[in-house]
């Protein structure tokens, strides 16, 4: 039984996990994957409790996972157990035109593969921001919403002033999954606060920059790029290097490390209760390597405590010294649209 603040009302009929098992690294950036073992490992988190799943229909064989863990739960009578099991996929079309026919046979496809009526939560991404077509695409959603195909609506990696749009135009957006770490606090900015007005909610990614927010880093040289042996790793060791560089890491990591030992708990531990407690976060999604690591017990410390004033200014001492990503790249999801 997990503790209660280990929960999040996201809305009246869905209380997820704030630890959601992230499911891109079943995508084939970071390894291969087997998918009995995954299958089995799926029940490991099932049974600790955590039980909200984060993935997406590119995410290799992620929704035909969760279809096959459904099955099994039924096979196993445990279908009532489902009722607590919420997995929130994404369509991530390229820009085209946005039909109702398009839109619906896209979402039943990640309904069929999936092995459910309703989808949990479908969380939108759209690469273009000059093709308007986003728009067609998101009323046609909220269309499907109505019609019992889809449960919630989300988004991912939009920026602030799309937010507002779709909000101002009566989308009802439960969440925006967005990139937010002690490294990357663009969402600080602007994003916050829109969401607090509109009641939207952020999930987040990249909280611990794909391991290298961890103790595994403590004290270590800069890794060469053919250690960078993942996806997750090349892509925040670059936003390390925007934000300050390794040496200036090497000090976060040490700070976080104090502030670990004085809880008792993680580095890691730290950097994800750190954004837990920022204003609008809901959950933050921490990658699920299936069948082959994994670090679910440590990830549940994260409910123990709680970081105080004196942690807080440890850290805003260190990221104080640290460049402004916000001008270096600009608002959540702009460095997908560079």
């Amino acid at each position: 039984m997990l503790p209660d603040n280990a929960y999040f009302q996201l809305t009246k009929d869905t209380k997820i996990i704030r630890i959601l098992n992230g499911m891109w690294q079943v995508s084939g950036a970071h390894g291969t994957i087997d998918p009995q073992a995954a299958l089995q490992d799926m029940l490991r988190y099932h049974h600790l409790g955590l039980r909200t799943w984060d993935l997406a229909d590119h995410y290799g064989i992620a929704e035909d996972l969760i279809g096959v863990f459904r099955d099994l739960m039924q096979k196993r009578g445990s279908a009532d157990e489902l009722e607590t099991v919420h997995a929130f996929t994404k369509w991530v079309p390229r820009p085209s035109p946005m039909s109702h026919h398009v839109v619906e046979a896209a979402v039943d496809i990640s309904r069929k593969r999936m092995k459910t009526d309703t989808l949990d939560m479908l969380q939108f991404h759209w690469w273009d921001y000059n093709d308007n077509r986003y728009m067609d695409a998101m009323k046609h959603l909220t269309d499907l919403q109505q019609g019992g195909k889809i449960k919630h609506l989300g988004l991912t990696n939009f920026d602030t002033n799309h937010v507002n749009k779709f909000a101002e135009a009566g989308i009802p957006i439960v969440s925006n999954q967005v990139q937010y770490s002690i490294i990357d606090q663009r969402p600080d900015v602007q994003m916050v606060a829109t969401c607090q007005k509109h009641h939207i909610y952020l999930l987040t990614y990249g909280t611990l920059c794909g391991g290298l927010l961890t103790d595994k880093y403590l004290d270590m040289p800069e890794p060469a790029p053919h250690q960078l042996d993942t996806a997750s790793l090349r892509k925040y060791k670059n936003m390390i290097d925007m934000w300050g560089g390794w040496q200036l890491f090497q000090v976060l990591l040490n700070t976080l490390n104090k502030i670990a030992d004085k809880h008792d708990v993680s580095l890691a531990n730290v950097a994800v209760r750190y954004i837990l407690q920022k204003p609008t976060v809901a959950g933050v999604i921490a990658g699920a390597r299936l069948g082959i690591s994994e670090h679910r017990s440590d990830n549940l410390r994260v409910f123990a405590f709680e970081l105080d004033a004196g942690d807080l200014q440890s850290i805003h001492q260190i990221t104080d010294q640290s460049n402004d990503l916000f001008k270096q790249i600009g608002d959540c999801g702009d460095e997908y649209r560079r």
